[in-house]
Parts: structure tokens; C-alpha cells; sequence
């Protein structure tokens, strides 16, 4: 079960810390928080002083680093799960909702699809369909929850999309994104895939580097939501509970909403 913003403040006053920090405090973080941490990041080296080295990956991999005894003290991950496995291992606090995200597709330039026939066009032989690699990248897990639900409109819609889906990213042995570039906008433009499946947050990314791209929010029947996990480490610094509490601050909640994500801690 996730914890409410207060578990955290809780944990930073009773988890005794160590009284100097690290050099910088070493954050693992899903790969689709690039942008909106790395801001985060600034900031907060700005107002502290104390640096952050940042490791952005898929994170169902960063957590089994973290797990096989990688360094690490903040993880900010993109479900709840993987966080919640480390708690279980009693490798860290509490987990903490800190941001929303959503799937939409990401669409080749040219090929008609709108949120009412994207399933159609999903399951069709000719269609490349794009996804990221399940329980190594939540994203492929939330895609096949959409699968699991074009089942319930469709019988069979599941078989055909478990098997035409093409796991191109998010797995330990899948290529590196182009430098400074959105993975999945450049497999849209290489042809790799005609319809992405993937956070809303990162089609708008690849959207602004290929303006031709379209972004196709997925139908209420096949809609799926993605609730984004923070843990702090049990032998982390003080100045990592620090990151983890800016994260949740006022002031980064807006820097994640000014990225697209729903921000849960902003205030009414």
C-alpha cells in the first residue's frame, strides 16, 4: 500500500541520518522522468548546494540493481511495485505516490487513427505495434493491461496483440536512445513501429522532435493510468531525504505538472 506524503516527512524525522552527505546523492529514476527530474535536479542543487547524480532506466531494471546491491538512495520509480519490493526486502522506507502519468499512442505521420478505431487499427496484420518490455519496463506492463481490456471488447484481441507486439524498448539488452532524443519518436521516424504504445508524457516528448507525429489518447474502455513510486534507501544521507522531500514539495509538483504528469501533492 502506498503511503501519504506525511509517511515520508515521518520517516525523514524518525529514520536516524547520517550527519554528513555524500558527495551527491545518487537518484535512480524511470527513464520517462528525464526531463521533469532533471529540472528537479537543478533546483535543488541550486537551493542546497548538494549535487545529484541521476541513473535514468527502465525501472523494474534500476530496481533489481538496486536489489543485487547497487548503490543507491533515492529511487523514483514509475509504479509502485518495484519501490514496494525494495521496502519488502527492507532495503527501504516508505513508499510515496508522487506523480500520474497515462498511456496514449504514438502514431506514425499519415496513418489515420482516432481514439475510437485505434483498437481496430492496433489489431490489423499490417500494423507495427510498439511497446516497451514488461516487468523489466512498466510501461510494457501497462500496455498489456491494455491488452487485457481490448480482450473485454473484443474476444480474441488478446491473443493477436501478446503476440504481433514488438518490445523495442525497456529491456536489459534493447538499444540506447539516439543522444538528446526520444526513443520512441526515432523508432516512429526509423519505421520500426506505425502505433507506440507508451506514457502520454513521452509521446509529447517525441511529438516536440517530430512535429508530424500524432498522439491518440486511448479510449475510455482501454484507458490505463500509471502511479509513479518514491523510496528512500535505509542508509541514505540526509541530504537524499532532503531530494526526496523537495520532490514532493510544492515547487518540483509543478515542475512534474509543467512536464505533463499529474501532480498529487500540489496543493487545491
Amino acid at each position: 500500500m502506498r503511503a501519504p506524503i506525511s509517511a515520508i516527512v515521518s520517516l525523514a524525522a524518525l529514520v536516524p541520518m547520517p550527519a554528513v552527505a555524500s558527495d551527491a546523492v545518487l537518484l535512480h529514476a524511470a527513464g520517462s522522468l528525464r526531463a521533469a527530474l532533471t529540472e528537479i535536479a537543478a533546483r535543488f542543487e541550486a537551493v542546497t548546494g548538494t549535487k545529484v547524480q541521476a541513473k535514468f532506466g527502465a525501472s523494474g531494471l534500476l530496481r533489481d540493481e538496486i536489489a543485487g546491491g547497487a548503490k543507491a538512495e533515492v529511487f523514483a520509480s514509475a509504479n509502485l511495485e518495484h519501490p514496494q519490493a525494495l521496502a519488502g526486502m527492507k532495503r527501504s522506507g516508505a513508499v510515496v505516490l508522487f506523480a500520474h502519468n497515462k498511456l496514449c499512442a504514438l502514431v506514425r505521420p499519415g496513418l489515420a487513427v482516432t481514439p475510437a478505431s485505434l483498437l481496430d487499427r492496433m489489431l490489423e496484420p499490417q500494423i507495427k505495434l510498439g511497446t516497451s518490455t514488461p516487468k523489466a519496463d512498466p510501461s510494457g506492463d501497462y500496455a498489456w493491461e491494455v491488452f487485457k481490456k481490448a480482450e473485454r471488447i473484443k474476444p480474441g484481441a488478446y491473443a493477436v496483440l501478446d503476440r504481433k507486439a514488438l518490445q523495442l524498448v525497456g529491456g536489459p539488452s534493447s538499444p540506447p536512445p539516439p543522444p538528446g532524443r526520444s526513443a520512441y519518436g526515432a523508432l516512429i521516424s526509423q519505421g520500426a513501429a506505425d502505433v507506440f504504445l507508451t506514457y502520454c508524457t513521452s509521446a509529447l516528448a517525441a511529438q516536440k522532435e517530430n512535429p508530424g507525429q500524432q498522439i491518440v489518447p486511448l479510449p475510455d474502455a482501454l484507458a490505463v493510468g500509471a502511479d509513479y513510486g518514491l523510496t528512500v534507501m535505509n542508509e541514505a544521507s540526509t541530504a537524499a531525504h532532503k531530494l526526496a522531500l523537495f520532490i514532493l514539495s510544492a515547487e518540483a509538483q509543478k515542475i512534474l505538472a509543467s512536464h505533463g504528469f499529474a501532480a498529487p501533492n500540489l496543493p487545491d
